[in-house]
C-alpha cells in the first residue's frame, strides 16, 4: 500500500467542486479543505507507486480549477487513532 498526500492550490471559486470530484476518485480516501498556503489536500491510499503515478500526472490533471500540486509520498504511517481502533475491536457494547 502507498499513502501520499497531495496539496494543492485551487481557483477561489472552484474549491468546492474541486475537492468533490476529487473524493469520487478511487484512491483518494479523503478531501480535506485547509487554511493556509494550499487550498486542498487529498489523501491518496493506493496498491502501488503505478496507481500513484498514474492518479497523480493523468487523472488529477484533468481537474479543471487545480492551479498547483505538491504530492508528499509517506513512508511510514503513525496513528494513535489506527491503534485505538485495532484495540477495542470486540469491545463496543451492544444495546
Amino acid at each position: 500500500m502507498v499513502n501520499a498526500l497531495v496539496m494543492l492550490t485551487v481557483a477561489r471559486d472552484k474549491v468546492n467542486a474541486v475537492a468533490e470530484q476529487l473524493a469520487e476518485m478511487p484512491g483518494i480516501s479523503e478531501v480535506y479543505s485547509v487554511a493556509g498556503r494550499y487550498d486542498l489536500v487529498a489523501i491518496i491510499r493506493v496498491r502501488d507507486n503505478d496507481s500513484l503515478a498514474e492518479l497523480v500526472t493523468n487523472r488529477l490533471r484533468q481537474v479543471e480549477g487545480i492551479l498547483n500540486s505538491e504530492t508528499l509520498i509517506a513512508f511510514r504511517v503513525h496513528s494513535r487513532h489506527d491503534l485505538e481502533a485495532m484495540f477495542t475491536i470486540g469491545t463496543e457494547e451492544e444495546g
